[in-house]
């Protein structure tokens, strides 16, 4: 990021807004954590805040690849900007990494002081086996040049909607709206269109409509709370 001169400080004391000229953001996970679908919506709110934007939608090598793996990944890149955007983006802002493959397929695309969100509950063993890992990047100095901020979003998404009649697996798919709404925080995108977008594709089946709504804003609201970041930025139209 190349940030401008100016640097608002937040209603709440907390946390900075600092202007942005640009930006690229990259949603990385198995193609069952529906980074399509939450690089769409970003992109779709992003319009709404009538930033100029380019997208890079990057599917897996491999159809049905065990998830968890390399080859598996889905990816999807978002570049917004204040002025004429032309490409996808040559680095990357912030990563958010749903599992360690994402961590290990895409890292060498964030820039030196990027930030990279990491779904935590998926950095174990079985992750890092899958992955083909001999160690966790957390802790083995890979990302030691990244400002990490680890968040639990499948063990957050399931507090969340631990009232619900869902199945574990209905639950667990709803993760990505998690990430979004965090993404949106951060960069200062509306929750409206993912909010109405939400409404329209679950017209038919309420208990997913109110649950994805329900955890998307608890992903934004997570932004707003939580300490692990002290500055959000802000890509003017």
């Amino acid at each position: 990021m190349n940030p401008t001169d100016a640097e608002v400080p937040s209603a709440n004391g907390q946390t900075d807004t600092e202007a942005l000229p640009e930006a690229t953001v990259l949603f990385a996970g198995d193609s069952g954590d529906g980074m399509q679908l939450t690089g769409s919506q970003f992109t779709l709110a992003t319009a709404h805040a009538q930033s100029d934007l380019a997208t890079l939608p990057d599917y897996p090598a491999e159809i049905r690849a065990p998830a968890g793996t390399t080859y598996g990944i889905s990816g999807f890149q978002v570049h917004f900007g204040s002025g004429n955007v032309r490409t996808p983006g040559d680095s990357v802002d912030l990563l958010v990494a749903m599992n360690p493959a994402a961590v290990k397929v895409h890292l060498g695309r964030v820039e030196r002081g990027g930030t990279v969100v990491v779904n935590t509950n998926a950095f174990n063993d079985r992750g890092f086996k899958l992955a083909d890992l001999d160690a966790n990047p957390l802790d083995d100095g890979t990302l030691d040049d990244y400002r990490v901020v680890e968040v639990e979003l499948s063990k957050l998404t399931r507090e969340a909607l631990s009232d619900t009649d869902l199945s574990t697996k209905e639950v667990d798919r709803s993760k990505n709206m998690f990430a979004l709404g965090l993404a949106l925080w951060l960069f200062s995108r509306p929750m409206a269109p993912a909010l109405e977008w939400i409404g329209k594709k679950f017209e038919d089946k309420p208990a997913l409509r109110d649950a994805n709504r329900h955890v998307l804003k608890k992903g934004y609201h997570y932004g707003e709370t939580t300490e692990q970041f002290v500055t959000r930025y802000d890509v003017a139209p």
